[in-house]
């Protein structure tokens, strides 16, 4: 019994709290997360654009399928991740992609975190109410 593997490249992608780890394969354009095609996972349509803006990009949406796992954070956060990761499994596929894509600004990681919330005060940067008397 012999069983040819495609070439697998891996890409892990992180945005705000939210870690997405990539397989990407040579395919039909099949982009399955956490189990569950795309388009049912992300609830919004700019959820999915954003997810597969690298994809589009490169122009290469229906020569690839993507298997995504991505956990933690929201759905702004999953769909930024999801695109990181895309972007750098890319980059291994063709190490040409990368000139594009940076120009993109695909392969940046976005690095704003939310800011922890201090003692003595309600939030990050919220004060208390202030009565002078």
């Amino acid at each position: 019994m012999s069983t040819t593997v495609a070439n697998v490249f891996l890409g892990t992608g992180r945005r705000k709290t939210s870690t997405a780890r990539v397989r990407l394969t040579e395919g039909t354009g099949k982009i399955t997360i956490n189990g569950r095609a795309s388009d049912s996972y992300f609830s919004s349509e700019n959820f999915l654009k954003a997810a597969v803006a690298p994809l589009a990009t490169l122009a290469v949406a229906d020569k690839v399928d993507v298997v995504a796992t991505v956990t933690g954070g929201g759905n702004s956060g999953q769909a930024g991740a999801v695109a990181h990761g895309i972007a750098r499994a890319l980059e291994k596929l063709n190490p040409e992609n990368r000139a594009a894509l940076k120009k993109a600004g695909h392969l940046t990681r976005d690095s704003r975190e939310k800011e922890r919330k201090k003692a003595g005060q309600p939030g990050a940067r919220k004060r208390f109410q202030f009565s002078k008397r």
